[in-house]
């Protein structure tokens, strides 16, 4: 892959000391000029992994004030992504959307489904402050891939972003129904190689995103996974760089 600035589509902000100085210097390692941050630890790792298998949620907010503090502080390098919580009011997040980028919307946290009338209220809010959607899929009624596909097709305007090549590691069957949809992007940690490489033959490049779920998931394995399939120098720009820039909006 040829040397060029990388835009990380989806990371989250470092826990413990000086999380700003942290992210930085794992971006300088790894040649990433731009991350886009969402909140983290709103749930502990156990409760977390529990409620993707089982279910439930929380009612709890994430820190978005902190995310968005890290990001003032960053010269433009870090952007604000405004973690909803769907049991609260669209209003409030309106009220602050002109200082971030982007919303993010997590089943797997709050417990409330896709399908749910207030997803499409916040999605609502979205379009009018012009955010793409970034969410997380889960195999169950009303979390899938499917409902998310069901979501873009009755807010054409929206952009959505599915995480994570899907809801498991080889989700082949994600990729194909979100080829049906031109308003879902696809950011690709987690994923096998194999799925990224399906994703490619069926998306193309100008539909991926290249994420790191950094500081969970360690920049380099995500530029290993692109670095295994040799992909030719546009290709990789794209995904890399231009199709982040153009939805985020970065300087």
């Amino acid at each position: 892959m040829a040397a060029q600035p990388i835009f990380d589509a989806h990371s989250r902000l470092a826990r413990g000391p000086d999380p700003r100085g942290r992210m930085l210097s794992t971006m300088d390692e790894h040649g990433i000029r731009h991350a886009v941050v969402s909140g983290g630890g709103v749930l502990d790792l156990d409760t977390l992994a529990r409620q993707i298998v089982h279910g439930g949620g929380t009612t709890a907010d994430a820190d978005n004030d902190a995310v968005l503090a890290v990001c003032a502080a960053s010269d433009g390098r870090l952007l604000p992504s405004f973690f909803v919580n769907p049991h609260g009011d669209p209003a409030d997040y309106l009220a602050r959307a002109a200082g971030f980028v982007a919303v993010e919307i997590s089943p797997a946290i709050h417990g409330v489904p896709l399908s749910d009338r207030r997803i499409a209220a916040f999605v609502e809010a979205a379009i009018i402050a012009g955010h793409p959607v970034y969410t997380v899929c889960l195999p169950r009624p009303g979390d899938t891939v499917a409902d998310l596909v069901g979501l873009a097709r009755r807010f054409p305007s929206a952009t959505f972003v599915l995480g994570h090549l899907g809801t498991h590691l080889i989700d082949s069957y994600a990729i194909d129904l979100v080829s049906e949809v031109d308003n879902v992007f696809v950011e690709t940690s987690g994923g096998f190689t194999v799925a990224l490489r399906v994703a490619l033959e069926r998306l193309g490049p100008g539909r991926l995103l290249f994420g790191t779920e950094s500081p969970h998931q360690h920049p380099a394995v995500e530029l290993a996974k692109y670095a295994a399939l040799d992909l030719p120098a546009a290709a990789w720009r794209r995904i890399a760089w231009e199709n982040a820039h153009r939805l985020f909006a970065a300087g």
